[in-house]
């Protein structure tokens, strides 16, 4: 941790500042986490020691809660199990995921103490867990969580006060990380990194952290100066100023002062009208549109939720028809209905037209995100994907290209998104070269390779409960 220091952050608390300098893509630092654990939704398809997705899992036939990929990974994972596998055993059912992480933290600071390892910078006593600034109904939850983990600590393990155990699930409501699968594109569990709890917030912050093989990573996104704070972002920059400053209210219990919220940066865009020729519409068609569009990603969300995605096409079709010549090609809820097309049409294998709302989705990100935005590099690798599913071999490379600079820099070489984008990289630049030599030998040598080889159907749209992306596990 010779890289950053911590220091007083002016109305924010203790804070990490740069030891050195870093350009973009540096890894500041790296850290396991002190616990984590499977989400209780996840249980029975991802591995409870790697976090890898896989068809079978082996179960563990002591406690039959545990499933890992093979014997190598239950061995890995044996020592924060072990207590685990007794006490569900005992208490004759599985407690929420809240209550195990709290409890294999407590086993493993019983036994090993407050620093589990040289490189940690903090305690969990130091870490905030504003149980103060908690909503009444967060406050009954708590003493739920509370109540049910009394009953499942074993009387055989050390036994500590409501006030330290309400302390460590308060640390972990505020500063809980969501643990992803392998190749990152979907989270699966909590843990708890206490280096990470002590990185601030910013709206457009100069770090961003990735999961890779199991530790987190803090990254630069461009040159940091020694001295410097490191920021990352809790909430997603695509929200306005005065959404983010409540979500960050709500959940973190802090108000953002940074700049972007001070000035309001990219509002107007973000909920303004499309200027043709100069002319824009009227304050009173924008809000019409933007009512309109707020009114139909209701619909939408359930018709998604109900998994039926010919309903949910129709109902964005008819949103995009009436608010497109109104909305700006940067309004957030035009933004949304382009996302939700791109991906439910690719789903339903029409890469056509999921290509062209991919297109017109990424074109907006460009114009609010950082530059090296992970969310904006996982959009470009969506177009350039479904641009290549559509036969558009130009676009899709570039694409492509532009996702693998951007994801270089986010998630780094050795992460195995970056490394599946590096595959598609080469395999369009290949079949680019051979477009530009003969573009009907392409694509009858694409067609046959389709015949033999049918495209598989892409992976069922995601919940969108995903839809914002924040940085922390918060309980829903």
């Amino acid at each position: 941790m010779e890289n950053v220091a911590i220091f007083d952050s002016p109305g924010k608390g203790r804070g990490l500042k740069a030891a050195k300098e870093f350009w973009a893509g540096d890894v500041i630092f790296s850290e396991a986490s002190l616990s984590a654990v499977v989400f209780d939704s996840h249980a029975e398809r991802i591995c409870h020691s790697c976090f890898r997705r896989q068809e079978k899992l082996q179960r563990c036939g002591q406690c039959k809660f545990a499933h890992y990929c093979d014997r190598t990974c239950q061995r890995a994972g044996w020592a924060e199990h072990k207590q685990e596998c007794s006490a569900i055993k005992a208490y004759g059912k599985v407690p929420n995921e809240n209550i195990r992480l709290v409890s294999r933290i407590m086993w493993r600071i019983d036994k090993e103490g407050s620093l589990v390892s040289d490189l940690q910078l903090t305690t969990l006593d130091e870490l905030e867990d504003h149980l103060n600034d908690m909503q009444e109904d967060d406050l009954k939850e708590l003493k739920v969580d509370i109540h049910n983990f009394l009953d499942y600590w074993p009387r055989t393990s050390k036994q500590h006060t409501i006030d330290d155990i309400s302390h460590i699930f308060g640390v972990i409501n505020c500063n809980g990380f969501t643990v992803s699968d392998q190749r990152g594109l979907q989270a699966v569990g909590v843990g708890l990194f206490p280096n990470l709890c002590l990185v601030n917030h910013d709206c457009w912050p100069n770090c961003t952290v990735i999961l890779n093989h199991g530790r987190i990573e803090l990254r630069s996104l461009g040159k940091i100066a020694e001295g410097e704070e490191l920021t990352v972002a809790y909430v997603d920059y695509l929200n306005v100023s005065e959404e983010r400053q409540r979500l960050l209210k709500t959940q973190y219990f802090f108000d953002c002062t940074c700049e972007h919220c001070t000035n309001k940066t990219h509002d107007d865009i973000k909920m303004g009208g499309r200027e043709v020729e100069g002319v824009k519409p009227s304050d009173e068609q924008v809000k019409e549109a933007t009512d309109y569009c707020f009114d139909m990603m209701e619909k939408m969300d359930k018709a998604r939720l109900n998994g039926d995605y010919h309903e949910v096409v129709k109902i964005c079709r008819q949103c995009i028809e009436k608010t497109e010549p109104i909305l700006a090609e940067t309004h957030i809820y035009q933004l949304r209905m382009w996302s939700t097309m791109s991906e439910v049409q690719a789903y339903l294998q029409y890469f056509e037209e999921a290509a062209d709302f991919a297109r017109k989705m990424v074109e907006g990100y460009i114009k609010l995100y950082h530059p090296n935005n992970a969310a904006l590099g996982m959009a470009a690798m969506r177009a350039g994907v479904t641009h290549w599913q559509a036969g558009l071999i130009e676009f899709g490379h570039g694409m492509i290209c532009k996702a693998y600079a951007i994801l270089m820099v986010t998630h780094g070489p050795t992460h195995p998104i970056t490394k599946d984008l590096e595959a598609m990289r080469m395999q369009t630049e290949m079949e680019l070269r051979m477009f530009k030599q003969n573009e009907y030998v392409y694509h009858s040598m694409r067609e046959a390779a389709l015949k033999n080889k049918p495209m598989t159907m892409l992976h069922e749209p995601k919940s969108v409960e995903e839809g914002i992306k924040n940085l922390f596990h918060r309980r829903k």
